[in-house]
């Protein structure tokens, strides 16, 4: 079956990270879904259950987005409220829909690497900050995989300019496409 990949990003368009894996996601439509929830709720109301048939109708689940305040966007929260409910994802009456399916996350961080461990500059790992999502998907009993990361290149906190172009090269643009669909392949 084919991986459901959730993109959630506000602007994918001038994304650099978000954006270089979802065109290389979509080279491969036979084996990879990409769903982006701001493209599809633009005014953030969701069909639950629409949504809820989307999962079904797929193997494994991905989540993509950049981290927000060492968090997902607003729109993902809202998605995981909405679509994760009583009674599919999880308790009785049919609550298993995400019983040992697959699911992992695929998130671009601004923060260097180093400043995400336990003596950096926020003294908690990336791991760390993601183990609501984690313990969502534990809680739901679906088989979590961990996490696909790209590190920015961020100085400072909000040291970031308009006019500074802190973009990666190319090239790890594109290793970090491949990794991303080796990650996913080998759930």
């Amino acid at each position: 079956m084919k991986t459901l990949v959730i993109v959630t990003h506000p602007n994918l368009e001038t994304s650099v990270i978000n954006k270089r894996w979802v065109e290389e996601l979509q080279k491969y439509p036979e084996r990879y879904t990409v769903h982006e929830l701001h493209k599809v709720y633009p005014d953030g109301n969701m069909d639950a259950q629409q949504e809820q048939q989307l999962i079904e109708s797929h193997g494994n689940l991905i989540l993509q987005f950049p981290i927000y305040w060492f968090n997902c966007p607003p729109l993902l929260k809202k998605w995981l409220d909405d679509v994760f409910a009583y009674g599919w994802a999880y308790g009785s009456n049919g609550g298993d829909k995400l019983k040992n399916r697959k699911v992992a996350l695929a998130v671009s961080a601004g923060i260097k690497n180093e400043d995400y461990r336990e003596d950096g500059r926020y003294r908690y790992t990336l791991a760390q900050i993601l183990t609501p999502f984690e313990t969502t998907f534990l809680y739901c009993d679906a088989d979590y995989r961990s996490f696909f990361a790209f590190y920015g290149q961020e100085a400072a906190p909000g040291g970031n300019t308009p006019d500074m172009d802190l973009s990666p090269p190319d090239r790890a643009l594109d290793i970090s496409a491949r990794d991303y669909l080796k990650f996913i392949d080998n759930l």
